[in-house]
């Protein structure tokens, strides 16, 4: 077969209806917990000013350095597809002065994203995220909440055995510290280290621990802990946060060299991963667990709102891979809800006044409830029944020139092959009720 023409660009993807599914119960589950925790929801523009994701992310990150879709609008503007959701809301609170609001004002979104990445199983150039957002309360309990939430809506998808990774990396106080300390470790190993990492060295050496790459990894695995130079301020929040999750018998394992990818984060970082086996307890090591991806991610980033121009505002949130998560559901044969009531009738017609009067019939009994089956397509009796019977449909109701100028239908017994005549403004009672039966 010759390749086609037309096909979707390198990283992009159809959502076709058999994933659709998965979707629509990802954000069935994000609603229920955002309504129960009375988060609001937020729609940002898909484009932005560039600089709004520059500033936010971080210059020397890999998404502002090598994977934003960024270029020059007719009018001069430099903007950019939209990577990620944090700092777009975090733009859309301060434009909108929510700081006048009761704090912490809380929000969230579902939508498309866009990464320039090199594409590979379950990551895509255009991509679907939901978040969550906290901003304008610094206290740990809404750390808290919002790792409870990023859990619960894993929890009600039907995932098992899940494990919280969490760590702390300080503040514009205690890290610039151990910045220096990590620098002088790395610089004395820098030709273990792969080319990006030797990079990131000089510009930020925090990013070292975040690197996937397995040569990296050994040295990554001797590096200093932030933890152990956290300042009093951080420390207590940390512990707090952990004694929230204790509470709440959240799975989760202290990982000293979580990092998160973008330059916001502050204090509390945490990703939600899927792990073979059962899940972690309180205050174990991330060093067993059989990882089959991260789900969730997020934390907490006090200094955003001032990096984009606005005041001290604090701000906690989450994010999550709609992809990853709906392609794990599918692997793994995981429900996505209730099923849709099988049809139990099916609408035949004849003729093109027969086929006008069908399509209103039908329509009366999608406003009853009443699933209907039809093939308004298709001219053929026998074609139509012959779809009514693999669709294993016991009742038929056919339609003809005779029934839309007398204003009755004739009923088809399916099993038995009898029929009967039924007055045309009576049907979708009648057959409410033999339905029931």
């Amino acid at each position: 077969m010759s390749k086609l023409k037309y096909q979707t660009l390198t990283g992009m993807h159809d959502v076709l209806p058999e994933d659709q599914v998965y979707f629509k119960r990802i954000q069935k589950a994000v609603e229920s917990v955002s309504n129960y925790y009375s988060f609001e929801k937020i729609e940002t523009p898909i484009l932005e000013i560039a600089e709004v994701f520059q500033k936010a992310v971080g210059d020397d990150t890999d998404i502002v350095g090598k994977e934003m879709y960024t270029f020059r609008t007719k009018g001069g503007d430099i903007v950019s597809l939209r990577p990620e959701g944090t700092a777009a809301v975090m733009r859309s609170y301060l434009e909108h002065g929510m700081h006048n609001l009761p704090q912490p004002v809380k929000l969230w979104y579902i939508g498309p994203f866009f990464r320039y990445e090199r594409p590979q199983a379950g990551r895509f150039r255009q991509f679907h995220q939901f978040g969550f957002e906290a901003i304008g309360e610094q206290n740990p309990s809404i750390d808290s909440q919002i790792i409870q939430m990023s859990y619960g809506v894993l929890k009600e998808l039907g995932f098992k055995n899940l494990t919280i990774e969490v760590n702390s990396i300080g503040d514009s106080e205690c890290r610039p510290y151990f910045k220096k300390i990590l620098a002088s470790y790395f610089k004395s190993r820098k030709s273990s280290l792969c080319q990006d990492c030797q990079r990131r060295l000089k510009e930020n050496p925090l990013r070292i621990l975040d690197c996937k790459e397995e040569k990296c990894q050994t040295v990554k695995a001797g590096a200093p802990q932030i933890i152990d130079h956290l300042c009093e301020n951080c420390h207590s929040h940390f512990k707090q946060v952990l004694e929230f999750l204790d509470e709440l018998q959240l799975p989760y394992v202290l990982n000293p060299y979580l990092v998160r990818g973008l330059d916001y984060y502050t204090k509390t970082v945490f990703e939600i991963i899927s792990v073979q086996g059962g899940p972690a307890s309180g205050g174990e090591t991330a060093e067993n667990s059989q990882s089959v991806g991260t789900l969730i991610g997020g934390g907490r980033y006090d200094n955003l709102a001032k990096t984009l121009g606005g005041r001290d505002t604090a701000g906690c949130g989450s994010a999550a891979g709609i992809e990853r998560i709906a392609n794990l559901m599918k692997a793994r044969e995981m429900k996505t809800g209730p099923k849709q009531e099988d049809a139990k009738i099916f609408l035949a017609q004849l003729g093109q006044l027969a086929k006008r009067k069908s399509m209103k019939l039908f329509e009366e009994f999608r406003e009853a409830k009443i699933p209907v089956a039809e093939s308004f397509s298709k001219d053929s009796l026998k074609t139509q029944l012959r779809n009514a019977n693999k669709l294993g449909i016991k009742w038929v109701l056919i339609f003809g020139q005779k029934e839309a100028l007398e204003d009755f239908i004739t009923l088809r017994d399916m099993d038995t092959g009898t029929q009967k005549e039924i007055k045309l403004d009576k049907v979708v009672a009648e057959m409410k009720a033999k339905i029931k039966k």
